[in-house]
C-alpha cells in the first residue's frame, strides 16, 4: 500500500498541478486538494482507464436562458402567435441542416459555424421532473444532479469518485487493490466564486475571477505580512527550521508553499497572449483564460465559466435585442475559444458543454420579455460531438401550465459525457440510472 508522504517543489511543478487559493492568510490556504498530489501507486500520474487527455468546458448560461428563442421553432405557428412581438421571424433564423423547423438565433451564426463544421450539437428539450421556477433552487438541481438539490457537486463526485475512490468501496477500486487518495489536480473555475458543481467531499476547485489577483495578496494588505509569509515558506525550501515530517504543521507549510507554486503557474499560463483574438466580453476573457490554460499544459480535466444576465422579464427584444446580444458574446467567444484550440492543435482533446438552470414560459409577457420556464437547449461542442439535433422538440400546445414539458432529463445528458469523453461511472456519480445520451460521433 502506498504511503503518504509530503510532496516536494519539484514533484509539484512536473506533475503540473493547479491548487489553491488566493487568500491573503495562510489557513485559507487549506482546503482537501491539497491532496490531490501525485502519490498514484508505481509512479502513475492518473487511475487506469481516466483519459487524462480529455477535457471538460462548462458553460452556465446564469438566468435562465430563453431556449424558445435560442432554438427557434419556426415550423411552428404556436410560437408565433405566443410571442408577436418578441419572436424570431423564419426568413432570420439559422436554418440547421438535418433539422426540420429549427433554427439557431440570428446572433448565434458563429456557433452555427461550428454546426456546419460537424463540431456543435444541439441537445433539445431538457429539463427534469417537477421543474423547479427559482433561480437559486433550480440552479442548485443542477449543479447537484438532484432534485432534491442536496449533496456535493455532480462534478465534485466525478473528481472525488476518479481521484479519490469514493462510492467503490474502502480500497477505492472494486478489485480490493489499494487506490491512492488522490490521483490528479482539481478543477478550475474562472469566477467569483467556485460553483456548487465542483464542490465535491474530498477534493475542492481552484476558482479565480482574475489571474492577476490569484496570489497571496497579504503584503498588498500591509507590508508587515510579507516577511512572516516569507519565512513560512522558507521553511519549507530548507532555509528555516522544518517541521516535524507528518505534522500538521508540515502539511500547514507544505500547502501554502503549493499555493504559491500554483499560482504562479497559473498566472504564467495566463500571461501568454492567445494565438486568436477573442471578443472583449466577460465570457471571451474567461474562455480566453482557459485557453491559455490547456495550452500550457495544464493536467486540470475540467474547467467552469459562467455568462450571466439571462433573466429577460422585460425588454427582451427580438433578433436585435437584448437577449440577442448575449447569445451573440456566447457564440463568438465560443467560436474563438475552438479557433484557437485548432492554432494549438488541442482541439480534439476539449468537449465544451452549456446549459442554464431553465428556459422561459412560451408566452411573453406584458412587458415585451419572458418570464421563468422550464425545459431548454443544451449544446455540447468540440470535433468528437456527435454533430446534428438531438432529441424532440417539446410540444407549444401540450404544455404544462404555460411551460415546457421536458422530453430529455438533464441527467442522462450528463451520463453520455461522463460515460463517453470523461470514462468515468455514471452511476456512481449521479447516484441513479440514467440512460446515457449518445453525445459522441461513432469513431470518437
Amino acid at each position: 500500500m502506498t504511503t503518504p508522504h509530503p510532496f516536494t517543489r519539484r514533484e509539484f511543478l512536473r506533475s503540473g498541478l493547479v491548487l489553491a487559493s488566493a487568500a491573503a492568510s495562510v489557513p485559507s490556504f487549506i482546503n482537501s486538494s491539497a491532496l490531490a498530489m501525485n502519490r498514484a501507486a508505481g509512479g502513475l500520474s492518473s487511475v487506469p482507464g481516466v483519459p487524462e487527455d480529455h477535457v471538460l468546458v462548462v458553460i452556465q448560461l446564469s438566468g435562465g436562458n430563453d431556449g424558445l428563442n435560442t432554438v427557434i421553432p419556426y415550423g411552428m405557428d404556436d410560437y408565433y402567435k405566443a410571442r408577436p412581438n418578441i419572436g424570431i421571424a423564419a426568413k432570420d433564423a439559422l436554418k440547421l441542416s438535418g433539422a426540420d423547423g429549427v433554427g439557431l438565433h440570428p446572433q448565434l451564426a458563429p456557433l452555427h459555424d461550428l454546426y456546419d463544421n460537424g463540431e456543435l450539437a444541439v441537445i433539445q428539450g431538457v429539463g427534469y421532473p417537477n421543474p423547479n421556477r427559482s433561480h437559486f433552487k433550480s440552479m442548485d438541481i443542477w449543479q447537484t444532479a438532484d432534485i432534491g438539490a442536496t449533496g456535493d457537486g455532480w462534478l465534485g463526485r466525478y473528481f472525488d469518485a476518479e481521484c479519490c475512490g469514493f462510492g467503490k468501496g474502502e480500497s477505492g477500486t472494486p478489485d480490493g487493490a489499494p487506490k491512492p487518495e488522490a490521483a490528479g489536480p482539481p478543477g478550475i473555475a474562472v469566477g467569483r466564486s467556485a460553483p456548487l458543481a465542483m464542490e465535491g467531499r474530498k477534493i475542492k476547485p481552484v476558482a479565480f475571477e482574475s489571474a492577476e489577483l490569484f496570489k497571496w495578496s497579504g503584503a498588498d494588505i500591509h507590508k508587515t505580512l510579507r516577511e512572516p509569509y516569507e519565512s513560512l515558506n522558507n521553511r519549507i525550501q530548507g532555509e528555516g527550521p522544518a517541521a516535524r515530517k507528518g505534522s500538521n504543521s508540515e502539511f500547514l507549510l507544505r500547502t501554502a508553499l503549493d499555493a504559491q507554486v500554483s499560482s504562479d503557474l497559473i498566472r504564467k499560463a495566463v500571461a501568454k497572449k492567445p494565438q486568436t483574438a477573442f471578443p472583449g466580453s466577460d465570457i471571451g476573457r474567461q474562455l480566453g483564460m482557459v485557453a491559455s490554460m490547456i495550452r500550457a499544459g495544464l493536467k486540470t480535466r475540467v474547467y467552469y465559466v459562467t455568462h450571466g444576465s439571462f433573466d429577460t422579464h422585460s425588454a427582451q427584444g427580438g433578433a436585435q435585442g437584448r437577449h440577442g446580444q448575449l447569445l451573440n458574446q456566447f457564440a463568438a467567444a465560443l467560436k474563438a475559444f475552438y479557433t484557437d484550440l485548432k492554432a494549438q492543435g488541442n482541439d480534439g482533446r476539449v468537449m465544451t458543454m452549456s446549459f442554464s438552470e431553465f428556459g422561459r414560459r412560451v408566452a411573453q409577457n406584458k412587458s415585451q420579455g419572458t418570464d421563468h420556464g422550464t425545459a431548454a437547449p443544451m449544446f455540447i461542442a468540440g470535433p468528437m460531438v456527435k454533430k446534428g439535433v438531438i432529441g424532440e422538440h417539446p410540444s407549444l400546445r401540450d404544455l404544462d401550465e404555460g411551460d415546457l414539458k421536458y422530453k430529455l432529463d438533464f441527467r442522462s445528458v450528463y451520463a453520455g459525457v461522463l460515460e463517453g469523453w470523461l470514462k468515468a461511472d455514471s452511476k456512481t456519480i449521479l447516484e441513479g440510472t440514467f440512460k446515457p445520451v449518445q453525445v459522441l460521433a461513432k469513431k470518437a
